[in-house]
């Protein structure tokens, strides 16, 4: 819908009233206030569902209740308005801004006021869009909208491609060529959507939506979303905050591509990956087909030429195995490991005996001077005598030795009997 101005619409209503025929009179019976301000309504709502004005602000209130009114006029005329809390904004509203917003009139019955309700609101100019433009940049940037940690690769070989933009832009028949020209076997599944103009970006993010919305099976891979070149005006819509959080929504991986190689936009932030242009958002979203053939073809030829050497090789193998000589070389190389292994088995062992009989017989010797040591009879060599009774318990007192009985003294190289006499 064109852009109208507060004292266009004026008239533009007047002059509707006026192409009207008269209504008869049917009763003379008084209305009240309520039915004649219903009818008021009912003639401007269904008039005015749906109109785009600019102006300027006066008298902004921010209401502690989250709405907002102002005056929205020109140099003629003037309209109240109101914007509800649950709509978004994404810049601030000041006095004396001048600004493009899209509604519908309406009239509130208490006061038996007609107003402006506002849906969206956009800042005129190109210094109130880029102010409009920072701020909904600082606030995403502070929620980590743009984060890269977030953001999805986009998938090698897509099978389905989506592409939201206008069926009537050049960037549409662009993208198609590319595709068909890089990579003919995925399906291309197309949503149009209104690209330019206010609302625009609410029709680019209900498009986003129902892609993801779509079941498993038909859901397209990747999403490419965007437009051809134009002003800062026209590419507004991907600046808008319900584009930005759509994208920031999606399950599908998004390729941006608004504009040409300059034009940055809050939606190429928010997006997976950013192509400066639509052609190079295609390419950008798939393989290309030489490419592709050219490297199954190198790789079919590797493969031929490794095939025809292993069975050359193989071949070559089984003729020797088919004269003898395959199997004596293997057969005598195992022997020879073997025979190796076995005789550093037997050296082993041979060492670990050697070993345990000199520990034996070290112990052996050592045991043996002890009992030497400890043997009685050794003492007796030295001189020494040991005297018994006839039982052979060992008297180690004279005063011990029964008298008038026989004892032995026993020597080194025998025994002698003698009595003691006293």
């Amino acid at each position: 819908m064109a852009k109208t101005t507060v004292e266009t619409l004026t008239l533009l209503f007047d002059q509707e009233q006026a192409a009207k025929p008269p209504v008869k009179e049917i009763s003379t019976e008084p209305l009240t206030v309520t039915t004649l301000t219903k009818a008021i309504r009912d003639i401007l709502e269904s008039n005015f569902a749906e109109v785009t004005v600019e102006g300027e602000i006066s008298n902004f209130t921010n209401h502690r209740s989250g709405h907002r009114y102002w005056t929205l006029k020109d140099e003629n005329a003037q309209i109240s308005c109101v914007f509800w809390k649950t709509r978004q904004l994404s810049f601030d509203l000041q006095d004396g801004q001048k600004v493009l917003c899209r509604g519908r009139l309406s009239v509130y019955a208490p006061r038996g006021n007609y107003q402006f309700d506002i849906f969206q609101v956009r800042p005129l100019g190109i210094g109130a869009l880029q102010l409009a433009f920072e701020a909904l940049y600082k606030k995403l940037f502070t929620e980590g909208l743009f984060d890269e940690s977030r953001k999805r690769q986009i998938p090698k070989f897509p099978k389905k491609i989506g592409i939201i933009t206008s069926p009537t832009g050049a960037a549409l028949h662009d993208m198609l060529t590319v595709l068909r020209r890089r990579y003919p076997l995925s399906e291309v599944l197309f949503r149009p959507a209104a690209v330019q103009g206010i609302g625009a970006e609410l029709h680019i993010a209900r498009a986003i939506q129902e892609m993801n919305l779509l079941p498993a099976n038909e859901q397209p891979d990747v999403l490419i979303v965007g437009r051809g070149g134009g002003s800062l005006e026209d590419l507004w819509a991907f600046n808008e905050e319900a584009v930005a959080r759509a994208i920031y929504a999606s399950k599908i991986p998004i390729i941006s591509s608004v504009g040409h190689e300059v034009d940055v936009t809050i939606a190429d932030f928010v997006s997976d990956l950013r192509a400066p242009t639509p052609t190079a958002a295609a390419e950008l979203a798939t393989p290309d087909k030489n490419e592709l053939l050219s490297a199954i073809s190198s790789s079919t030829s590797a493969m031929d030429y490794f095939m025809k050497r292993k069975i050359s090789d193989l071949g070559n193998e089984l003729r020797n195995y088919a004269n003898g000589y395959g199997l004596i070389g293997p057969i005598r190389h195992i022997l020879s490991e073997k025979k190796t292994s076995v005789i550093l088995s037997a050296k082993r062992i041979q060492s670990k005996v050697e070993h345990v009989l000199e520990l034996t017989e070290a112990r052996s010797q050592k045991h043996n001077a002890t009992l030497r040591a400890l043997n009685p009879y050794a003492v007796l060599e030295r001189g020494y005598t040991i005297v018994q009774d006839q039982s052979g318990k060992i008297i180690g007192k004279a005063a011990h030795i029964p008298e008038k009985n026989d004892v032995e003294i026993v020597f080194s190289d025998g025994k002698v009997r003698v009595r003691r006499t006293a």
